[in-house]
């Protein structure tokens, strides 16, 4: 069973959030404080944790930078009542995956959770697998067929994102954010432009295509999608 860890200095959301991950299936592990938290996750196998920002001592960016720092790269989804666009940013430069603001939609949070846990092993595992199409992490190469490029960092971890959720729809700032980082000076149009790299690069292979949702962004199509 998945163990996720909820750090929070409240202890009504605590145990709101325990029932409803509880009720999900999730193993769960609480903290009120950053050293709390770095005592249980010693002893105990943390997949998730669910991160408050204001807590007694450290707070929850400096929690957040701490792990990163430790190259720690468990997945991260900051929950806290700061709505601001710098606060958001904030979260994101500290180290967070994901940000929400308080009070929460249940049903949200739960897909975000099992959206960044599924993201978390596919780059644990660091190998995606598309018909006959193999993306190795380690070594930025894509093998297809007896064909084996390898592909401009950037390059390749966005075709690896767009893989890994095939036929999800993904704005060009999602990608821009995720890839290049939220403090990057890049434009979306920099997405535009690796996109048609992309295209060009795999344009014969039979197991997916870059597809553009007119008004929205790019999705990855598998072969069995478009038949």
């Amino acid at each position: 069973m998945l163990q996720i860890l909820i750090v929070d200095d409240d202890k009504n959301i605590r145990r709101y959030l325990s029932a409803v991950l509880s009720e999900a299936g999730y193993s769960v592990s609480c903290a009120d404080c950053a050293q709390k938290a770095l005592n249980l996750m010693a002893n105990v196998r943390i997949d998730l944790i669910v991160l408050d920002i204001m807590m007694p001592g450290m707070d929850g960016y400096d929690f957040a930078r701490l792990l990163r720092d430790c190259n720690n790269d468990i997945p991260i989804l900051m929950l806290s009542a700061k709505q601001l666009p710098e606060d958001v940013k904030k979260g994101f430069l500290s180290g967070t995956d994901d940000y929400m603001t308080k009070p929460v939609d249940e049903a949200v949070m739960l897909l975000r959770i099992k959206a960044l846990l599924r993201r978390a092993k596919i780059i644990s595992d660091r190998r995606l697998v598309i018909g006959t199409t193999i993306l190795d992490y380690d070594t930025m190469t894509v093998k297809s067929g007896d064909s084996c490029q390898l592909l401009p960092q950037k390059e390749f971890q966005l075709l690896y994102k767009l893989l890994s959720y095939p036929n999800k729809i993904f704005t060009r700032m999602q990608l821009m954010e995720d890839i290049w980082g939220p403090a990057s000076d890049s434009t979306d149009a920099t997405v535009s432009v690796h996109i048609n790299r992309l295209r060009k690069r795999f344009e014969d292979c039979p197991d997916f295509s870059i597809v553009t949702v007119r008004g929205l962004g790019y999705k990855a199509q598998a072969e069995e999608e478009l038949v």
